[in-house]
């Protein structure tokens, strides 16, 4: 039982309702809370994200992922590692020891409607993480080449002068 101090007056308060699902597409967002919490099988640990969107008209959204970061299926695992990777790159943090160190750091998310399947409603979910800048994760953009002058040549000394009277190099 949670005791709510005062009494709570429904008819005050708009009742919340569905939410729309957010249609496909890339959204500015950043991840704002993470966990670590065993699977539902007991047998590994999820990362357990929330994110919310930063710009456009679904500012203040929420958007979640779950990251089976140690798993006895090491496709799950994997998938989930190279997920944590992309987030990793997408923010410039290539080494993180805390999940904090991801937190309210800009990144561009590439949301995707899930189809209804096991009894679920469609929902949202994260098909990428990205950078701001538009780059793939893992790229780092290339340095233009830039063409280096000659080193500068030293004047050749008449051939009648000797060694010793020749201009310091």
């Amino acid at each position: 039982m949670a005791n709510l101090g005062n009494t709570f007056d429904a008819s005050t308060v708009e009742p919340r309702g569905d939410f729309e699902l957010l249609p496909p597409g890339e959204y500015v967002a950043h991840i704002v809370k993470s966990d670590l919490q065993p699977t539902k099988s007991g047998n590994g640990q999820a990362l357990k994200l929330e994110l919310d969107i930063l710009e456009g008209p679904y500012t203040g959204r929420k958007l979640f992922d779950n990251l089976n970061i140690v798993h006895q299926n090491q496709q799950a695992q994997e998938i989930a590692q190279r997920t944590l990777s992309a987030i990793c790159h997408a923010i410039g943090k290539l080494q993180v020891r805390d999940s904090e160190e991801l937190h309210f750091k800009q990144l561009k998310v590439k949301v995707k409607v899930r189809p209804p399947q096991n009894g679920y409603e469609a929902q949202n979910a994260i098909s990428a993480y990205l950078p701001m800048n538009g780059q793939k994760p893992g790229t780092v953009p290339q340095a233009r080449p830039v063409a280096s002058a000659p080193p500068p040549q030293q004047p050749k000394p008449p051939g009648n002068v000797p060694p010793w009277k020749r201009p310091a190099a």
